[in-house]
C-alpha cells in the first residue's frame, strides 16, 4: 500500500532546489515555504500537489529528535515545524511559536476533538495535530522467542547481546527505562532518573547500538532482531520484513501527538497557514496516511477505512489494553540533568 521510502532523499532533494530556485524573485518570503520535519515523514507527493496548488515552493528540511529542533529554530527561520507533544510545550513556554489564526485553517474542523486541548497546548492555540501513536518493540519472530516478549525487558536479555539497540534520543531512551522500572515518564525525581540512566548503561553490552534512523534499516535486514521503535514506522518494517512483529510492553508506553506549528520567527506565515489547511484536507491526509503508516487524528481518514483497518492495533493502537502516558515540558533544571545524564550514558 505504502510508496518505497528509499527513494525519499532524492525526491526531498529536488524539492530543496526547487524551492532554492524559486528565492530569485522580488518577494522570496512569499514564494517560498521552510518545512521542517521528521525523517521519513511525509509523502513527498503532497509538497509537489502544494506547490502546483499554490505557486509557494517548498524547501524541506528534516530532524531527528526534538532536541536538534529546539537547537535549530533558535538561529534558523522556518515556517512550518512539526514537533512532538512534550516540545511544542516547550515552546510554548519559552514563547517561541505564533497562535494560530484557525479561520485561515478551515480544515482544522476534520481533527478529532481526541487529540485537540491536551496538555502540551490546552487552549488549542498553537499547534494542529498531525499523527499520534505509541512506543513498542519491534522483534524478529525467526529469532526472538515469543516466551521474551511482552515486555520492555527483551531489551535487556543477554540471550540477544549484540543483536538489540537503544533510541539515541534521552527522552525517549531514559522513558523506556522509566516504564520499565514503574516510574512516571515525566518525574521530576532525580534518583527515579539516575536509576534509569543506569539501566540503559547496564545494557550497553547487549546493545548493538544506540541509534534512530539505523533502526528502521537494521531490522528488516535482520543485523539486529529487536528495537524500540514506533508504531507508524513498525508498519513499514514489517512491509519489508513479514517475519518482524511488535508489541506495546506490560508496564505500559507513551502516546503521543506530533503537530503543525508556526514558529515566531516563521517569514511566510500567510503560506505555511496554507500549508497547515492543505495537509487537514481529507485527500492530503488519506494520502499521507497511506505512506507514512502513522495513526491519523483526521476523522474522515479513520471514516473510510475497512473495519479491519481500524481494529489494526499497528494503524491504530487500542490505548485502553495497557499504562499510557503522554510526556509533558519538564523543568529547566530537570531538562539539564536529562543532558547530563544522556552524556554519561553515551560515554
Amino acid at each position: 500500500m505504502k510508496l518505497l521510502k528509499r527513494t525519499l532523499a532524492l525526491t526531498l532533494s529536488a524539492a530543496m532546489v526547487l524551492g532554492l530556485l524559486s528565492g530569485c524573485g522580488s518577494d522570496v518570503s512569499a514564494n517560498v515555504l521552510n518545512v521542517y520535519n521528521w525523517g521519513e515523514y511525509i509523502d513527498t507527493d503532497l509538497l509537489d500537489r502544494f506547490e502546483q496548488e499554490t505557486g509557494i515552493k517548498v524547501i524541506y528540511n528534516t530532524f531527528d529528535s526534538n532536541e536538534n529542533l529546539y537547537s535549530r529554530i533558535q538561529t534558523t527561520s522556518y515556517d512550518v515545524i512539526i514537533p512532538s507533544d512534550y516540545a511544542i510545550s516547550r515552546f510554548i513556554d519559552e514563547d517561541m511559536l505564533q497562535p494560530l489564526n484557525f479561520d485561515n485553517i478551515p480544515n482544522m474542523k476534520y481533527i478529532d476533538e481526541k487529540y485537540t486541548h491536551l496538555d502540551f497546548d490546552p487552549e488549542q492555540k498553537y499547534s494542529v495535530p498531525y499523527t499520534w501513536g505509541v512506543v513498542g518493540i519491534v522483534y524478529n519472530t525467526k529469532y526472538v522467542d515469543e516466551a521474551d516478549t511482552g515486555s520492555w525487558d527483551l531489551l535487556w536479555n543477554p540471550k540477544y547481546a549484540n543483536r538489540t539497540a537503544m533510541f539515541n534520543n534521552s527522552r525517549d531512551a531514559l522513558g523506556i527505562a522509566l516504564m520499565y522500572l514503574g516510574y512516571s515518564l515525566n518525574t521530576t525525581d532525580k534518583d527515579e532518573l539516575r536509576e534509569a540512566a543506569d539501566l540503559i548503561i547496564a545494557g550497553k553490552p547487549v546493545y548493538q547500538g544506540i541509534w534512530m534512523d539505523q533502526i528502521l534499516e537494521k531490522l528488516p535486514a535482520e543485523e539486529i532482531v529487536a528495537a524500540p521503535y514506533y508504531n507508524g514506522d513498525a508498519v513499514t518494517m514489517i512491509d519489508e520484513n513479514p517475519d518482524l512483529a511488535f508489541y506495546v510492553p506490560k508496564e505500559g508506553t507513551n502516546l503521543f501527538v506530533d503537530a503543525m506549528c508556526i514558529p515566531k520567527n516563521a517569514k511566510n506565515v500567510d503560506g505555511a497557514e496554507k500549508f497547515i489547511n492543505f495537509m487537514c484536507s481529507t485527500e492530503a491526509a488519506m494520502a499521507n496516511w497511506e505512506y507514512i503508516g502513522y495513526s491519523s487524528p483526521h476523522t474522515g481518514v479513520y471514516e473510510q477505512l475497512d473495519e479491519e483497518t481500524r481494529n489494526d492495533p499497528l494503524y491504530f493502537p487500542d490505548t485502553s489494553a495497557y499504562p499510557t502516558e503522554a510526556y509533558t515540558n519538564l523543568p529547566k533544571d530537570i531538562s539539564q540533568y536529562y543532558n547530563d545524564l544522556w552524556v554519561d550514558i553515551l560515554t
